[in-house]
């Protein structure tokens, strides 16, 4: 996958033979790695990591003036996040396993398979891309203040559990690792993923394709594209998503829901960075950086059986899950501004005003579409108003219809919920408990405690004078 910038040093090969230097070099550079620093001559080595700094180091065992052991333990104890991969012959393979024991990363053997060679070095980068993460995580999770507040200035929140996924977004953003987003529909997947997209520096596109339901050739085809003649009615080349998206995000919207015989591709391109075009022989490098979203939870994948769990553990390497609007009520007020503001310049009428009263009644409603269905209501309401200030009865009238004209909940209550104390309180006394929660949640406004309850406004009131009563 990508290289990114925080890892944006040098892979030095140190190797007192030139055919072998002219060889990784011209493997690697196959791969889309450029930034590349050889040296012959091992006495050079250090001064050559001091100044320029490294992402990975090759380091040849057996040199004159300066042998690899040595080098291998004066650069773990100068630098020691460097990984170190091994090369040697065939008959030093225990010195090489010694070696690793000491701190390298890893080994190839002479002759070098230029496979063998690719895959090392970016498991090697992967590696230090991780280790990287963990400590920019430690350093910037509990750090109240964003870096990049503009690239979330479109999703409207001061909840604190969205601003700590703000957080954890500019920790994670500029590595190449895949990135899970989960949460229910409408809570805005796409614009999390598009703020990661901005953060992460990336020079390519962002590219979002919806994978729910696409058979095995479709799949392919729109990541992977096709060559002329693959196929009946391929009458010329097509690039794929992937190559469209090179530099760049490719969004995976609903991953849960992607058929079976295509999770195997998508693991092996996770997996190896490499995908073969339709009609193709030859493999071609990915140069993008993927982010996955689903509807699904993680216990959801799990305990399906269609779903494969190595691709699982594969896609959430890092794992972003959004909650809902019902978790983030504090936001309805702000959301509320927002969404009115941009009904009235799409509708091009002055912003209407609306009673203080709506926000405590949004706060009361369990959104099953979240935000985009508040924004749905937001607008249908400023598209109906005829007067300066919004009614509350079109939203009223929209949360009973969904909620159904019985005052049920649109998410079921669940019983189990209620802890009851050792002696159980009397009726009266649970009936009054309540009654005080529902004043407490509406503000003390009875149309909504009587929504809330399941009663009428009229029953409310006699309640509340008989309590009243009680107290005198």
């Amino acid at each position: 996958m990508t290289n990114f910038d925080l890892i944006d040093k040098p892979i030095i090969i140190i190797d007192d033979e030139e055919p072998i230097l002219f060889s990784i070099d011209t493997t690697l550079r196959s791969e889309n790695y450029q930034d590349i620093i050889t040296c012959q001559d091992s006495r050079h080595a250090m001064s050559l990591i001091r100044e320029y700094g490294a992402q990975v180091v090759l380091l040849d065992l057996t040199m004159p003036y300066v042998s690899g052991q040595e080098l291998l333990e004066q650069i773990t104890a100068e630098f020691p996040d460097i990984p170190i991969i091994i090369i040697t012959g065939t008959i030093d393979i225990e010195t090489a396993i010694q070696c690793m024991k000491q701190g390298a990363f890893d080994y190839i053997t002479k002759p070098i398979e230029a496979t063998r060679l690719q895959k090392t070095i970016r498991q090697a980068i992967s590696f230090n891309e991780l280790r990287y993460e963990n400590k920019a995580l430690k350093d910037h999770i509990l750090d109240e203040e964003l870096e990049y507040p503009d690239d979330f200035a479109n999703i409207i929140t001061t909840n604190r559990k969205m601003l700590g996924i703000f957080r954890y977004i500019e920790a994670i953003a500029k590595t190449s690792q895949v990135v899970l987003i989960t949460g229910e529909t409408g809570v805005g997947k796409e614009l999390i993923a598009r703020s990661l997209h901005a953060i992460s520096g990336l020079k390519g596109k962002f590219v979002p394709v919806n994978i729910a339901g696409l058979d095995d050739v479709v799949f392919t085809d729109t990541l992977f594209g096709h060559i002329k003649g693959a196929f009946t009615g391929a009458e010329q080349d097509r690039n794929g998503l992937v190559e469209q998206a090179s530099g760049g995000t490719l969004l995976l919207d609903e991953i849960g829901d992607l058929k079976s015989s295509s999770q195997i591709k998508l693991l092996r391109f996770l997996q190896e960075s490499e995908y073969r075009s339709l009609g193709m022989d030859e493999t071609r490098q990915a140069n993008v950086r993927v982010v996955a979203s689903t509807n699904k939870s993680i216990t959801e994948l799990k305990q399906d059986d269609n779903f494969r769990k190595d691709l699982l553990y594969r896609l959430q390497t890092h794992h972003i899950h959004i909650p809902a609007l019902r978790e983030r009520l504090d936001d309805i007020p702000y959301l509320l501004d927002y969404f009115i503001v941009e009904a009235a310049d799409t509708f091009n009428i002055k912003k209407p005003n609306y009673p203080k009263e709506l926000t405590v009644l949004l706060q009361n409603y369990n959104y099953p579409g979240n935000i985009r269905e508040f924004k749905a209501m937001v607008f249908d309401a400023v598209s109906r108003h005829r007067s300066k200030t919004l009614s509350m009865k079109v939203f009223q009238s929209y949360i009973n219809e969904q909620e159904g004209e019985s005052g049920k909940k649109a998410e079921p209550f669940e019983s189990e919920s209620i802890q009851f104390p050792t002696k159980l309180p009397t009726i009266e006394e649970t009936t009054s408990q309540l009654l005080q929660e529902a004043l407490k949640r509406a503000n003390g406004n009875q149309s909504i405690v009587a929504r809330l309850l399941g009663i009428s406004q009229q029953a409310v009131s006699k309640r509340l004078k008989k309590n009243q009563k009680k107290i005198i």
